[in-house]
Order: C-alpha cells, then sequence, then structure tokens
C-alpha cells in the first residue's frame, strides 16, 4: 500500500453533499465551551448560522449575543420553554450540565426542531433512554456531539484500518487528562457535582472520548469492561473518579485499556496496534490531531491540515439534517455510550468484570 498516494486521494469533507443549505441554530447554555469555541465555530461554518442564545440570565445572554452579529434573539430558559423566538431557529445545541439535557430536549422537540446534543448524552443511562425516546417520538432528528468523528485525522485512520493496514486490530490504548481546578476560578465546577454531573467526573467528561473514537474507529462496540477508579483530592469528594482506568473488550475481539483524570497533566493519546501495523495519534482530544503510522520497519509521520472539529460537527450535522438523511452518531449510538459508562463506573465499585448492556 502507497500511504502517501492514500492520504493524498482523501477528501478532507468525504461526507459533503450540499453547499446552498444554511441551518439556523439556538445555542443552549452558554458556558465556555459554547462561547470560546462553538461560537467562533458557527461564525465560520459553511452551513451554519447561530440566531438564538439562551442562559439562566437575561443579561449574559444579551452579552453573549454581541459576539456575532447574526444573534437577533437573546433569552432565558424560561423563555426558550415557553417557545420564544421559535420561528427564529431550525436546530438547538445543548450544553448545559449533563443532567439538564433533557429537559431542554423535550422542550425542542415539541418545538419540532432537530437537536444536537453534547456528550455524554445526559448524566444516567435511564434520562438518556429517556431523551432518545421523548426524540423518536415527536420524529425529530438527534445527534450526539462526538467531534471527533469528523476529525480528517480520525476519518482516515478508520478507512486504514478499514482497507487493512494494520491487519487485524489486537489492542489499543488511549488517555486523556486535564486538570480541571486549573481551567475555572471557582472550584464549585458543576463536573464535580454528581448531581449534575452524573456517574463521576474523569470517565464521563473525557474517557468517553477514547470509548467513543475506538467504537467508530474499529466499527465496534464494547462487551465486558473492568474499572479501577478513585478520588484523592478534597474537591473531589462528590465524584468517584478523580483517576480512572478501565479496560474494554470489543466484539470484534480488541483489548483496550484506558486512562482518564481530571487532575493530572495534559495528555491526549490514542493507539491502535494489529497484527501487521500500528496507528498511532498523539495528541489526538486536545484540539490538534498528529497521525503516526507503522508497518514492518517503517515509520511515517503525516503532517495533516488542522481543522476546527467544532465547526466540522456543525456543518456534518447541517449538511445531513437539511437532506434530511439520518445522523450519525444518532441516540441509539450515544446510549451505546452511556451504557459503557455506567459499566465502567459498576466495574469500579465491585471491582469485577461487567457486561455492557445492549
Amino acid at each position: 500500500m502507497d500511504v502517501t498516494e492514500w492520504i493524498d486521494s482523501v477528501t478532507r469533507r468525504d461526507w459533503q453533499k450540499t453547499t446552498d443549505q444554511t441551518v439556523r441554530f439556538a445555542l443552549i447554555g452558554l458556558g465556555w465551551w459554547t462561547v470560546d469555541a462553538v461560537i467562533p465555530a458557527v461564525k465560520n461554518s459553511e452551513l451554519c448560522v447561530t440566531t438564538t442564545v439562551v442562559s439562566s440570565s437575561k443579561e449574559k445572554a444579551e452579552q453573549i449575543a454581541g459576539h456575532a452579529d447574526t444573534i437577533d434573539h437573546a433569552i432565558t430558559y424560561e423563555e426558550f420553554h415557553g417557545g420564544a423566538a421559535e420561528e427564529a431557529y431550525d436546530a438547538v445545541y445543548i450544553a448545559t450540565p449533563n443532567a439538564l439535557h433533557l429537559e431542554y430536549a423535550e422542550t425542542a422537540a415539541e418545538l419540532g426542531k432537530g437537536v444536537l446534543c453534547e456528550k455524554p448524552m445526559e448524566a444516567t443511562v435511564e434520562r438518556a433512554e429517556r431523551l432518545v425516546d421523548v426524540c423518536n417520538s415527536k420524529d425529530v432528528p438527534l445527534m450526539v456531539a462526538y467531534r471527533m468523528q469528523t476529525q480528517p485525522a480520525i476519518r482516515q485512520a478508520r478507512a486504514l484500518i478499514d482497507d487493512g493496514f494494520i491487519g487485524d486490530a489486537v489492542q489499543a490504548y488511549g488517555a486523556n487528562s486535564q486538570i480541571l481546578l486549573d481551567m475555572f476560578s471557582d472550584p464549585n465546577q458543576w463536573r464535580l457535582e454528581s448531581e449534575l454531573t452524573g456517574y463521576g467526573t474523569s470517565v464521563m467528561d473525557l474517557g468517553i472520548y477514547p470509548i467513543n473514537t475506538l467504537r467508530f474507529l474499529l466499527r465496534s462496540d464494547p462487551v465486558t469492561v473492568t474499572a479501577q477508579v478513585g478520588s484523592f483530592h478534597e474537591a473531589f469528594d462528590d465524584v468517584p473518579d478523580e483517576r480512572s482506568a478501565y479496560t474494554i473488550v470489543f466484539e470484534n475481539g480488541t483489548h483496550a485499556v484506558c486512562t482518564a483524570s481530571q487532575n493530572a497533566h495534559v495528555d491526549s493519546q490514542l493507539k491502535i496496534t494489529g497484527t501487521e501495523g500500528q496507528i498511532n495519534l498523539d495528541p489526538v482530544f486536545a484540539g490538534k490531531c498528529s497521525l503516526e503510522l507503522t508497518r514492518s520497519e517503517t515509520t511515517v509521520q503525516l503532517s495533516l491540515e488542522q481543522v476546527d472539529e467544532m465547526r466540522e460537527e456543525f456543518d456534518y450535522f447541517a449538511d445531513r439534517f437539511t437532506r434530511s438523511e439520518p445522523l450519525i452518531p444518532d441516540g441509539q449510538h450515544g446510549l451505546t455510550d452511556m451504557r459503557t459508562m455506567e459499566a465502567i463506573y459498576r466495574a469500579g465499585r465491585r471491582r469485577e468484570t461487567v457486561h455492557v448492556e445492549k
């Protein structure tokens, strides 16, 4: 296989079919991620525009509305639930704390709006199931915001695995960590409150990346998991997993070992080893993605275009949404991650192998 020739043949947006449609978004939840990552991404997108922002505070919503000249409506959560500005947007992006996703999806579904919901889909499997059910019952499209699935390096790695570059996938390693307490001046972070974050913090917020990205790359889902979790810093007293390590056995037989921590030096890597070669992505989950390929005695470090993953994700949603095509990853896809993470936390408590529910 001529890797260089193959890479040159790959188009960055192999999924795009439309160029002349625009999806109007209401952004729900105006935390740092929405303000610093999403609003600029949508502003630079080809197929999307932000027309409405929704916050707990009218004053904050009006302030954030000034970040883009397309935003004509700044409303509160209560106003959103009451149907304010419903004619101004076609779809919603939900970026509230995990345990609040359901209520905004319910209202969006009642209004007949498409839903792009941040990961993890909700705080618990049961609430995530309700979210999927309400979108299905109202026949509104639902997509879970896994930005890695539109990352060109990830898509190229998946195509290489499909083409047999590494042979049969045997084992994988994933790591994702950051120092959460250094990222915010207020130590009362919702990701450290079990009522808002769900089962925990490190696996729910960071460990989900290697789980979902491996599922995407391998086209295979988890069957069993083991885990060890622990919290040591007083700020993590309400969650079980300041530190986490977990293993996954996939349906195709691949074994993965992963770590995630909200209180460790930044690390972001994913490696898949097969019977004939290896793909190493390091860094991978932190906004940049580097692709290293090894086969036989040859290792190649590829220089790839860095993209705004959020812009790609929004444009992907819009491309599929405007053509009434199925949105993937959909709610059922997101439920598999929720069930996998629930199993990981259960395994961490019981210190035994746990089967992932279907």
